[in-house]
């Protein structure tokens, strides 16, 4: 009776070892070498000012002119206040801007998409854009219109980046498993993810129209879901302090929440100095930035820039 009852707790010791060794195992994580569809660019960095000096004079000139970004602005009319602000501002210092709405306006130029849906707006955009312009731009910037860009900002931060290389970048977010660029920061794609994007806009099992979920998915969300099967993955774009540049707040949120976080630190703690996007903002502050950002000067403080992006010919930028 003893050694039944002996063999009974070696069972019962045995088995909880087991037990143990197998919850140990299930939580271990095995790499068999296969690294396709590792990210291995999760945080983008910008060029440090040394990176900039190292940059042949030749090579300043031909940037500072062959550098160009396509910017798509997806519209409706109910933002036609915000659509004129955006015309009238930051969109002149695209190399060229384009505006697509849900339906004709007669009150601005725009590509007609005759579609409400923010989906197929965008990806409607992404193909005439590709199919239009895939020799003359390597950079698409796409946004909407309550987002201000800082163009140059943005070259300077491509200036590094390999445009036949897939780049998908600006301000990630993650919804479960799905790591994704959101929209209200804008969203750069190269002409190399543009590229891949078009060849599967036609195959609606990897890019489809609508989305597979019952409930409806946001337009950033499905485009990362596409290039996902592209091989182009999310990245998020910062500066050489690590630093967001691509924004999805207005500069007033991020002054209000610094001067809590931050009360001695407002100005320096708020944002990027080679911000690149806001986000949020009303008409009134589109002019605001504009005035801030490219005319407002204080005397006496030169920024010596070892590069400028110059405007095409015929340019209204200002």
């Amino acid at each position: 009776m003893l050694s039944e009852s002996s063999l009974f707790l070696k069972g019962v010791l045995l088995g909880s070892i087991l037990c143990v060794l197998m919850t140990m195992l299930a939580h271990i994580k095995i790499d068999y070498g296969k690294r396709t569809h590792h990210h291995e660019r999760h945080h983008l960095q910008a060029p440090t000012k040394e990176d900039t000096l190292k940059i042949s004079e030749d090579e300043r000139t031909e940037l500072s002119k062959s550098f160009r970004v396509y910017c798509i602005i997806l519209v409706k009319p109910k933002d036609v206040r915000l659509w004129a602000a955006v015309k009238e501002t930051w969109a002149k210092h695209c190399d060229k801007a384009e505006f697509f709405s849900s339906e004709n306006v007669k009150v601005f130029e725009s590509v007609n998409m005759e579609t409400n849906d923010m989906w197929l707006m965008m990806r409607k955009a992404y193909k005439y854009a590709f199919d239009k312009y895939r020799d003359q731009y390597n950079w698409f910037f796409l946004a909407h219109p309550t987002t201000f860009a800082i163009i140059e900002n943005l070259k300077y931060f491509l200036l590094k980046k390999n445009y036949s290389q897939p780049f998908y970048l600006g301000h990630t977010a993650k919804s479960g498993d799905l790591e994704y660029v959101s929209v209200g920061g804008g969203i750069v794609l190269s002409i190399e993810s543009i590229k891949r994007l078009n060849s599967l806009l036609s195959i609606p099992e990897k890019c489809p129209e609508k989305g597979r979920m019952v409930r409806e998915v946001s337009e950033d969300k499905q485009l990362a879901v596409c290039l996902k099967y592209a091989g182009v993955f999310a990245e998020n774009a910062e500066d050489s302090k690590g630093k967001d540049v691509f924004n999805t707040k207005s500069v007033g949120i991020f002054i209000k929440e610094a001067m809590t976080n931050h009360p001695n630190q407002v100005v320096e703690g708020c944002c990027s100095d080679m911000a690149i996007t806001f986000n949020g903002l009303t008409c009134n502050q589109m002019y605001v930035m504009m005035y801030g950002v490219y005319h407002l000067r204080a005397f006496g403080h030169v920024f010596n820039d070892v590069l400028v992006f110059l405007p095409i010919n015929g340019s209204d930028n200002d």
